[in-house]
């Protein structure tokens, strides 16, 4: 097992390196850094002046260079001029004795997050009070989202072809294939709208920022979880359903065990290894589901910094997002991966 762990432990680390790179290139293509010069300068500005600020910036190095920078693997840039000295590792302008005092590497490894151009303030703060916030909402939606997926899964997976069986198959399957704006739109337009007249949920999401409670919070949690509730569920019944057709099944009935000790002692354990792998696959699902929900509630979280960062070009915050995001969906696979092994021994590492 360790050697597994170490192993994956080390793809992980090298895809995060792959996807990083990727997002670094693409976020510090020349007509975002112009953007962002214009931006953070003058929309008027000529291209010589564009330039400029941007050599002042340290954006025009190579970009293996940049990135090493970025990371905190290879020294921060420094640049000298009748000013004074500034640099990434440098806060301001210094004098040539202070910037030989300034640490050399200042990167992602170091703490180094960078600025953010839009909030004004050091990103890794708008990361953990943000995903602080999501941490929040995802944590009600798995409360809401599993029991319910698994029990309807359950349920359904208990007597095949059964009216219950069909009724909530047909549930999990609207759920699914309902998507967030859709099914958040109805429920503001229906439990929220004063001109539909019922008025169930007075409070906004963006007041569940700092209170949340039932009637602000519940309609975020309840558009997330029913989109990932009812995957969960048709994977849990298939699950089920292939279990109570096993043949150690057949033996216990012929024995004649009660149905109940059947479903609970022998068949439930061996269907939740497949809902299991795919419940914690929703983690990057959810991401990218809370993109959606909170821009749509307005409330200010993950995903919601997401679409704030792309749209005002904020280079910064745009990467310590994506890093986050890599990080979030790497764990939870390695998760996954560990957890799907301890629940079937007959799985072989090798």
């Amino acid at each position: 097992m360790g050697l597994f762990i170490l192993r994956r432990t080390g793809v992980m680390i090298l895809t995060a390196l792959c996807l990083t790179f990727i997002v670094f290139f693409l976020t510090n293509l020349y007509p975002n850094l112009e953007k962002l010069a214009k931006t953070q300068g003058n929309f008027r500005m000529s291209d010589e002046a564009v330039e400029s600020w941007l050599t002042k910036g340290g954006y025009m190095q190579p970009l293996p260079v940049k990135y090493g920078q970025w990371l905190g693997v290879l020294p921060g840039w420094t640049l000298e001029s009748d000013e004074g000295v500034t640099g990434r590792c440098i806060e301001g302008t210094a004098t040539v004795e202070e910037a030989a005092d300034a640490p050399r590497f200042c990167g992602i490894l170091q703490g180094d997050w960078g600025y953010s151009t839009v909030f004004k303030d050091e990103v890794s703060g708008i990361i953990s009070t943000r995903l602080g916030l999501t941490g929040k909402l995802m944590f009600w939606v798995l409360v809401l989202m599993v029991p319910s997926a698994l029990l309807i899964g359950v349920l359904a997976g208990m007597r095949e072809g059964s009216v219950t069986d069909r009724s909530l198959s047909t549930f999990s399957i609207i759920t699914t294939a309902t998507p967030e704006y859709v099914s958040g739109v109805i429920f503001i337009a229906v439990f929220t709208s004063s001109a539909v007249g019922l008025k169930w949920f007075k409070g906004t999401a963006t007041s569940a920022m700092e209170s949340a409670n039932f009637e602000n919070f519940f309609l975020p949690v309840l558009t997330i979880s029913l989109y990932g509730m009812g995957y969960i569920a048709r994977m849990t019944r298939a699950s089920m359903t292939e279990v109570m057709t096993a043949q150690y099944i057949r033996t216990a009935r012929l024995k004649g065990v009660k149905f109940r000790d059947i479903v609970l002692k022998h068949a439930l354990r061996n269907a939740l290894i497949a809902p299991f792998t795919v419940i914690m696959l929703q983690f990057p699902w959810l991401l990218n589901g809370v993109v959606i929900v909170e821009t749509l509630f307005n409330y200010k979280g993950f995903g919601w910094v997401l679409v704030q960062a792309a749209g005002n070009n904020d280079i910064e915050l745009l990467l310590a997002v994506s890093v986050v995001s890599v990080i979030v969906v790497l764990v939870t696979q390695l998760i996954s991966d560990i957890g799907y092994v301890y629940l079937n021994p007959r799985i072989r590492i090798s």
